[in-house]
């Protein structure tokens, strides 16, 4: 069958998701909504070819009673997250839902309980999970051909004020904070998934020079993983030199990953380029994901909610996709990042994996 889609949100990543639906074949779009009557109509028209179209939405609710999708993909901001995940829950609609997957680990729980409950697939848009060169240093790591892991050091720097970023963004209320939240989600979920591990404990330090809004601009992070290793999140959101690259270290080697770039290894010597095999593109990969979720039935991919923090994942789900414990995880480390900036204090991830 073709799953039929409809997407919430006519920002830049609702049209990443549109470009990847125009090219396949196991889903379509069939709608999109937007409150700006003129970005909902636009996209409906750049992506709507064919005989059926797409139709497009100033009120997501109406779109969702109208429509009667298979598949709603919620790209909203954060704030909105718990409220327009649940509402197409309660329809029936299963749900890809943009990270993170909201502003605390309480609305997590609801989210996930929800669609426990309706018996409905939901799966979060973590897409490190689908990028080509991560895919490949995840593989490397488990092979073992470098020995023992190490450390992980995770390194971003990117221009956050931008006049084109949406004034939301800068607002703790609505985002759940600023470029930890929203950028260093990516990496606490990159290193989480790479080292296989929860993370135990966090000390971090932020900082609040941007001059816009109330969120912050920076903050460097050292994670205590569960099985033991260290690994240290530095954002940057002022003015410098563009920069995305993970340092991973083992004890016969190195891996030095630019995600979306190029991923290098050392033997012990100088780095050499690793060959990365062709694959589909991410946003592509993950709605595949979500489709086997439906396809075998799971409703929300978790057996219970808890707050326990094992050192494996052994525990989690074994659906394609990021399990649900690792999303809500994701969310409770970043909250634990600021937690620790308030008190000065290395700060405990009460939630670790299910």
């Amino acid at each position: 069958m073709t799953y039929r889609v409809a997407v919430i949100g006519g920002g830049a990543i609702a049209e990443d998701h549109l470009i990847a639906l125009a090219g396949m074949e196991q889903a379509a779009a069939v709608a999109v909504a937007d409150l700006v009557e003129e970005r909902a109509s636009a996209l409906a028209a750049r992506y709507g070819g064919g005989s059926s179209g797409i139709s497009a939405y100033t009120d997501y609710k109406e779109m969702i009673e109208r429509e009667k999708p298979d598949i709603a993909i919620v790209t909203l901001p954060h704030f909105l997250h718990r409220e327009a995940a649940l509402f197409c829950i309660e329809t029936g609609v299963h749900v890809l839902l943009e990270k993170p997957m909201a502003l605390d680990v309480d609305q997590c729980d609801e989210i996930i309980a929800a669609a426990q409950q309706r018996g409905v697939s939901l799966m979060v848009g973590h897409t490190q999970h689908y990028i080509a060169e991560n895919r490949t240093a995840k593989r490397i790591i488990d092979e073992g051909s470098l020995g023992t892991l190490v450390m992980i050091n995770d390194v971003r720097n990117l221009y956050y004020f931008r006049e084109q970023r949406p004034a939301w963004f800068l607002q703790k209320a609505l985002a759940g904070g600023g470029i930890m939240m929203n950028l260093g989600s990516h990496s606490v979920d990159k290193i989480t998934w790479l080292a296989g591990s929860a993370v135990r404990s966090v000390k971090a330090v932020t900082s609040h020079y941007g001059g816009k809004g109330d969120i912050e601009g920076s903050g460097m992070a050292f994670l205590h993983l569960a099985n033991g290793i260290p690994a240290t999140v530095s954002q940057s959101g002022y003015k410098g030199f563009s920069r995305n690259e993970t340092e991973i270290v083992f004890t016969e080697g190195m891996l030095r990953l630019e995600t979306g770039k190029a991923l290098w290894i050392s033997r012990g010597g100088e780095y050499e380029r690793v060959e990365i095999d062709p694959q589909e593109a991410p946003f592509v990969l993950q709605l595949l994901d979500l489709i086997a979720r439906i396809e075998a039935g799971a409703n929300g991919g978790l057996s219970a909610v808890d707050g326990s923090a094992d050192a494996s994942l052994s525990s989690a789900d074994a659906l394609p996709g990021p399990p649900l414990e690792h999303s809500r995880h994701a969310v409770a480390v970043v909250l634990a990042m600021y937690a620790s900036h308030l008190s000065g204090q290395e700060e405990a991830v009460e939630h670790g994996f299910a």
